[in-house]
């Protein structure tokens, strides 16, 4: 067994919804990917299981032919028909299937003694394998214990090893074996700073009824700041979007740009008074929120989840319980200085201090799994 600083053999399970690193969207991907090259770059052998298409230095392992969200449309759309020529049933994929045929071609490696840690972002779905292999099994929450419907599957396996992306993370499902919290953490030279600022807000995220875009639009108009909007807008959130959001797009004071990847992203990071981030959930993290406080830009955010942990108030940005509060912070943004943003998230946030905290992490379960390694 490696001791101390000796080489770690480590599975990362990433989710396949989007390539590893993704493109535009896909949260989870990007961390699984900024933690995979870390951990190579600290002399591990990693071993990255994800879709068609990624990338990494580590070793891949391509357990579908294509990401699910990029899935052809031509073998998508339709239903399920039956083929005269050979008589089967043909349709569309069954990603229920091919995501369950992911997890076990990771799990028939690690069964096989390929791994001393297998490390999964994949919400409760691996969690069934954990006690059916011979190495630990750690699970990055990513948000999953906030919906209820996982609390079965977490009771059943409340002992496995979980980390928290945040304290405020747990409050979802207290009675898990919680090992650790790990910040997720960010290529931060991939978010330049810059101490010049322009008159305007940014809202970037979903544009869901949980993210607030309503309420950022409407703190954009009492503070009289023209306000960008990027992100996604999903299909169940199509009405929120038309009858909430489309009304106040105008172009001038309300402007979409539609879902941009990260690159894209960047200048609007850069140039922004300040992101604004009016959450209606507890939500356990905040990707942009640290991605705009390294490019030197601060937060303006509701005082709900992580939120108070990734943000200094009157220090790096504003937390706020009322709209009035939030509009009051636009008026105090003068306050904040760009260089302090770009610290915190140096020191707190960034991809190397994440992969620090996760080779604690997989040393420590390693040993406990076999206490004479002497780790």
């Amino acid at each position: 067994m490696p001791g101390q600083f000796e080489q770690l053999r480590i599975a990362i399970l990433s989710p396949v919804s989007w390539p590893v690193p993704p493109e535009g969207y896909g949260p989870w991907e990007q961390v699984a990917s900024n933690l995979t090259e870390q951990l190579v770059k600290r002399g591990h052998e990693v071993t990255l299981f994800a879709a068609a298409g990624s990338k990494t230095a580590g070793k891949l392992v391509e357990t579908v032919p294509h990401p699910f969200s990029l899935w052809p449309e031509q073998e998508t759309k339709g239903h399920a028909r039956l083929d005269p020529d050979t008589g089967l049933l043909a349709g569309p994929p069954n990603f229920r299937a091919l995501e369950q045929q992911h997890i076990a071609i990771c799990m028939e490696a690690a069964r096989d003694g390929c791994f001393d840690v297998v490390h999964s972002h994949l919400h409760v779905h691996a969690l069934i394998f954990s006690r059916l292999i011979p190495c630990p099994m750690v699970s990055t929450l990513h948000g999953a214990a906030w919906a209820t419907a996982h609390h079965p599957v977490f009771d059943r396996y409340r002992d496995q090893p979980y980390v928290s992306i945040s304290d405020a993370e747990r409050a979802f499902k207290p009675d898990l074996n919680y090992v650790a919290t790990v910040y997720n953490g960010i290529n931060i030279d991939a978010f330049p700073f810059c101490e010049e600022k322009e008159d305007y807000l940014l809202f970037a995220g979903r544009l869901s009824p949980e993210k607030g875009t309503a309420q950022a639009i409407e703190i954009a108009l009492k503070a009289g700041m023209p306000l960008r909007l990027a992100g996604m807008i999903e299909s169940q959130y199509q009405d929120y979007y038309d009858q909430r959001i489309k009304p106040h797009v105008d172009g001038r004071n309300i402007t979409y740009l539609g879902l941009l990847s990260q690159r894209e992203l960047v200048p609007h990071y850069q140039h922004a008074r300040a992101l604004i981030c009016p959450i209606l959930w507890d939500e356990p993290f905040g990707l942009t929120c640290v991605e705009a406080q390294a490019c030197g830009t601060p937060m303006i955010g509701s005082r709900r989840g992580a939120f108070p942990e990734l943000i200094q108030s009157g220090e790096t940005g504003f937390l706020f319980d009322t709209v009035n509060e939030a509009v009051e912070a636009v008026k105090h943004l003068d306050r904040i200085n760009p260089n302090t943003c770009r610290t915190n998230v140096k020191t707190r946030f960034s991809a190397p201090v994440m992969a620090q905290g996760y080779e604690a992490v997989y040393r420590r379960l390693v040993a406990q799994e076999c206490p004479g390694a002497g780790l």
